[in-house]
């Protein structure tokens, strides 16, 4: 379809630009046929099974004009993409679209839209570029905690004869009500609830404190006021509680035992060492990815970059948005992630908007450099990129990557991940190109350095 669709750019101010396109007349021509026999499927016409009216004695009883505007609403967002593909720009934020009049059969249909789009970079001196990386480490402490937490995993749970503490497990029965009648789903038996997790309602854990198993207890508690059941929140409640068992979490010993179990190593020194060695391994890549980012913002900072404001929040706004959807994703809702942050949606915009200007200005730098090398990604960069993604299926084998590559060709993706590939080979040359220095180096010049000089 991209052929059919045929995209204009003009220059604005503020780093905008307006898009005038043409959808081909037999792209046009398959969007109102589409159109036409989706209409067509909830007519009921003499002489036609339902589903079955021609698109043509559609377009004849409820006219071009409503199978069009059923055309355009179905197939405009494809239309769009296309145009952004065919006018090679970056867009920021949402489009303002002006729709176009239907010059007839046989002729393409025009509409139109304004759009900011990435800034452009004019690049100073970015090769050679000194920039901060420390070197890879790991605290004992670090390791310390792994093991601890391997220890928790680990645990066990065993029942004791004596009073509840502070972080001991109980098994309950319990029974809620409000003003002597039950509160719907607050009523369990033999139910495992841990002191001092922080899990139970407010008050709970306080009230379980020194149960003994066997022990009848009645607790007083009040629902917070931000309970997330409306009608519950800030009501007093009672809750009858029965203890059956209480018992207290037993970790293992940190010896050899511990290390076989945990990772099937013969001495918790070996196991020591391959903890220090992962976590090291992962602090090598943190370190490369930190210098990447410190001679990207350096870059950046070299060269001229104009950010209008209003393209500083659009990408603001569209970073809320993503990270909207991956809430949405994990259950969270905008409503509950709101309540966490403490923050209002126009507070978190804010909070992004430095974030937002700094990936513009590191993206505009990037493009310049891929302009400046004219680095053209060759489809043998893209297999190679591919392989590195592509995981075995269940017998083990892996994804044949020049299949993948004709996939993603016959789905019109190819060029993006080309534009992915050549973002990365320009900050490979950019990084390569620079000089690592200590960060006690990096701060010293830091301190000295003034506006100006």
């Amino acid at each position: 379809m991209d052929d059919t669709v045929t995209a204009t750019v003009t220059p604005l101010a503020d780093s905008r630009v307006r898009v005038d396109v043409n959808v081909g007349p037999r792209e046009l021509a398959r969007a109102i046929d589409a159109a036409a026999r989706a209409i067509g499927s909830t007519l009921k016409l003499a002489g036609f099974r339902k589903g079955k009216v021609p698109a043509a004695i559609v377009i004849g009883r409820v006219g071009r004009e409503a199978v069009l505007e059923e055309a355009v609403r179905e197939r405009l967002g494809r239309w769009y993409s296309a145009a952004v593909t065919s006018a090679r720009i970056v867009p920021v934020g949402e489009p303002d679209i002006s729709l176009g009049e239907d010059a007839g059969e046989g002729e393409p249909y025009p509409f139109s839209f304004e759009i900011g789009v990435r800034p452009v970079a004019t690049l100073g001196e970015w090769r050679g570029i000194e920039a901060p990386r420390r070197e890879p480490a790991v605290e004992d402490e670090l390791i310390e905690r792994q093991l601890e937490d391997a220890r928790e995993r680990l645990a066990r749970i065993e029942t004791v004869e004596r009073a509840a503490g502070d972080h001991d497990f109980l098994v309950i029965d319990f029974r809620g009500t409000i003003d002597g009648e039950p509160i719907e789903g607050a009523s369990a038996r033999a139910q495992l609830v841990e002191l001092g997790a922080g899990r139970l309602l407010p008050g709970f854990d306080e009230g379980l404190l020194g149960a003994t198993a066997g022990e009848q207890r009645t607790l007083e508690i009040t629902f917070p006021a931000d309970y997330s059941v409306a009608e519950l929140a800030g009501r007093d409640a009672v809750f009858e509680v029965t203890v059956a068992e209480v018992r207290e979490k037993v970790l293992p010993a940190l010896d050899d035992d511990f290390a076989l179990d945990a990772a099937g190593m013969d001495s918790l020194a070996e196991l020591r060492d391959d903890v220090r060695s992962r976590m090291l391994a992962l602090d090598e890549r943190a370190v490369e990815r930190e210098f990447r980012e410190a001679v990207l913002d350096a870059a950046a900072d070299r060269a001229t970059v104009s950010v209008p404001a209003p393209i500083v929040e659009a990408r603001a706004k569209e970073a809320w948005e993503a990270r909207l959807q991956a809430l949405s994703h994990q259950g969270v809702s905008k409503d509950a992630y709101l309540r966490i942050s403490g923050m209002t949606e126009e507070e978190l915009i804010e909070s992004a908007r430095p974030g937002a200007e700094r990936a513009l200005r590191a993206e505009a730098v990037i493009a310049a450099i891929i302009e400046a090398e004219q680095i053209e990604p060759t489809d043998e960069d893209l297999l190679a990129v591919i392989a590195e993604t592509v995981s075995p299926d269940e017998r083990g084998k892996a994804p044949d990557p020049d299949k993948l590559l004709a996939q993603l060709r016959k789905a019109g993706r190819l060029e993006s991940l080309r534009e992915d590939v050549a973002e990365r080979q320009a900050l490979d040359r950019l990084v390569e190109a620079a000089v690592a220095i200590t960060p006690e180096r990096a701060a010293a010049r830091e301190k000295l350095w003034t506006p100006g000089s």
